[in-house]
């Protein structure tokens, strides 16, 4: 079995994002495969950004931003406290294998922590491999299945 070889950790900056990130967000979606337009990047953050259960913080190395991690706190009908999850966590291609990830994930669990919240779940398609081996080495472990289903959109 062949190992990816790591680069060279390189110096971060993390803090919280802002309107101004949005386009450089909206390449990061797009490099996870979600095709994302500026305009529509800054109308979810407009929104992201004013809800408190909401957070997301950006990577910056030499004045780019180089990834990002969002997350979101929710009560739950099937447990008593708040749990944490980790909606979207991406690090561009140019930068990946260079701890920038892992970076990120401890900033998210050290934000939860602040906030009391013990229990972090997150999803991952069946495909990525690569992101289900990184999360199991953090601790993260499996424990079910997600399904989707699209819905008709309302009509205009």
């Amino acid at each position: 079995m062949s190992r990816a070889i790591e680069a060279a950790p390189i110096a971060l900056g993390i803090r919280p994002a802002e309107l101004s990130d949005a386009s450089a967000l909206a390449g990061l979606m797009c490099e996870l495969g979600y095709e994302t337009r500026v305009a529509e990047m800054e109308m979810r953050l407009d929104s992201i950004l004013t809800d408190a259960r909401y957070k997301t913080f950006v990577a910056v190395n030499e004045g780019k931003i180089c990834g990002m991690i969002g997350t979101v706190c929710d009560h739950s009908h099937v447990h008593n406290n708040v749990s944490g999850r980790i909606i979207a966590l991406v690090v561009s291609k140019t930068k990946r294998r260079r701890g920038v990830a892992r970076q990120l994930v401890a900033v998210a669990e050290n934000d939860f922590a602040e906030r009391n919240i013990t229990r972090i779940t997150l999803t991952t398609r069946f495909e990525r491999e690569g992101a289900h081996k990184f999360y199991e080495n953090l601790g993260y472990n499996r424990n079910g299945f997600r399904f989707i289903k699209n819905l008709p959109a309302a009509a205009d």
